[in-house]
């Protein structure tokens, strides 16, 4: 695998969860999750951007069960064109059913329950987006579905 970090974001309309790897590519981390603001949004990313100079994006996508586009798809589509202005890394589309499911349990093995843990489950939600990204890389040499802006 390619050196350098990979960043994931799972979208939400009130907070947008965000997680790195290390330098090498190889683990995952939660970072404060971002609030969703029109006036901050856009600064936000920015700074993140020119923090951790990631080498590619993953974006949670919304698919339902079956596999078919949901509402939100296009309200994450308009953020995966946001991220888009901001930075010239390539952007993967990543399935995320089933994502949020996964954080809670993590969340609720590690002794936290759902309602407290509202904004750390966006973030661990991101970090399941990146794992699986970072698998669809390992075993493809890069994660499906490129986003084209």
């Amino acid at each position: 695998m390619q050196p350098g970090r990979r960043i994931a974001f799972d979208y939400g309309d009130v907070r947008i969860g965000v997680a790195i790897t290390d330098s090498s590519g190889i683990l995952a981390t939660p970072l404060e999750f971002l609030t969703n603001s029109a006036e901050q949004l856009r600064t936000d990313l920015i700074n993140v951007y020119e923090t951790y100079l990631p080498i590619y994006t993953a974006v949670g996508y919304p698919l339902h069960l079956s596999g078919s586009e949901s509402a939100k798809s296009a309200s994450v589509t308009k953020f995966a064109e946001l991220i888009s202005e901001i930075s010239s890394a390539p952007i993967y589309l990543i399935d995320e059913r089933m994502t949020t499911v996964s954080a809670s349990r993590t969340l609720r093995d590690a002794g936290l329950n759902a309602k407290s843990a509202k904004g750390e489950i966006d973030s661990m939600s991101a970090v399941a987006i990146l794992d699986s990204a970072l698998n669809q890389e390992r075993i493809q040499g890069k994660p499906m579905n490129r986003f084209k802006s």
